[in-house]
């Protein structure tokens, strides 16, 4: 199968992508979407036409962020709710006050490389905001995105995920050392597993999901990374926020991937396969067939945990 790809690259912005597009009449959630990328994916949709709602923690910094976009793009379709991804019954709350067709679905929120922390429930917090909190959020909105009929779901993974698969096994890290960064990119493997598995699963209802890296951008998601591991990325290309959500944007609304499903987007193209020692591409694990359905069963499970 061929490699696909787009006429957008490295450098185009969200608002290139989505030029000339009109999604009058369609609706969104995008979660994370009083901060960095978020905003701007956010931004992006609501220029675009689109009624969006900002799925967040802090539902008064949700409220600034919705108020300046209502401002600049003249929509006043964009709405605040709140979610806090490691909270089953917050996540539940959200999707059970939906109502109607949910035409794009962007998982962007998350958490990176931070220290050990737990739910009350003991699973691992990265692993529990930025897959399974978005994992149960899909599956409680499933209804609303199949009755839009051609729904999209987004889900920000990173290349990360190049560090560490999932460990079936012990994805709590129970019984094995901690590492934040083998955390963080386990999660990120998760995210592109279950578009892998979802791709399959929803095809009859019109539901397609794919996953991304939207690149290095400055933003509050690296608030737990040492200062001096930072100041060493110094040396890296860094793309601005409104590059940074551009292949976000381009999967949830570019009618260039309409129907493409189930793969792994970076620099608003089809990622490469990973060559051993870069940092770019896709891994072979994180495209598991096996894996990625023994993921979703592993997660309806713990969702299904009393």
């Amino acid at each position: 199968m061929s490699r696909f790809t787009t006429p957008f690259g490295y450098d185009s912005t969200a608002g290139e992508v989505i030029a000339g597009v009109d999604l009058s009449g369609r609706r969104a959630v995008v979660t994370g979407g009083a901060s960095g990328i978020g905003v701007e994916t956010v931004r992006a949709l609501a220029a675009a036409g689109a009624e969006v709602t900002l799925a967040v923690r802090n539902t008064a910094a949700g409220e600034r962020v919705a108020g300046q976009i209502i401002e600049s793009t003249g929509n006043n379709h964009v709405f605040v709710a709140p979610i806090e991804l490691a909270d089953r019954a917050s996540v539940r709350a959200f999707a059970a006050t939906w109502s109607g067709p949910l035409h794009i679905l962007v998982n962007n929120a998350g958490v990176m490389a931070e220290p050990l922390n737990r739910t009350p429930e003991g699973w691992e917090h990265q692993f529990a905001t930025n897959h399974l909190g978005h994992f149960g959020l899909t599956l409680g909105l499933y209804d609303a995105l199949a009755a839009a009929g051609d729904a999209r779901v987004v889900s920000v993974s990173s290349s990360a995920h190049l560090r560490s698969d999932v460990d079936l096994d012990d994805p709590h890290f129970e019984n094995r050392e901690y590492e934040p960064w083998a955390a963080y990119g386990q999660s990120k493997t998760a995210n592109i597993l279950f578009a892998v598995e979802g791709a399959k699963r929803w095809a009859a209802d019109g539901i397609v999901v794919n996953a991304l890296m939207p690149g290095g951008i400055r933003t509050a998601l690296q608030r737990h990374v040492p200062e001096d591991v930072q100041r060493d990325w110094d040396q890296y290309r860094w793309k601005t926020v409104e590059q940074g959500a551009a292949t976000s944007v381009l999967l949830a609304a570019s009618p260039l991937v309409q129907g493409v499903t189930g793969k792994y987007f970076e620099d608003n193209n089809e990622a490469l396969p990973n060559v051993a020692g870069e940092n770019t591409g896709v891994a072979p694990y994180a495209l598991d067939p096996e894996s990625a359905t023994r993921l979703w069963d592993l997660s309806e499970k713990l969702l299904a945990q009393v």
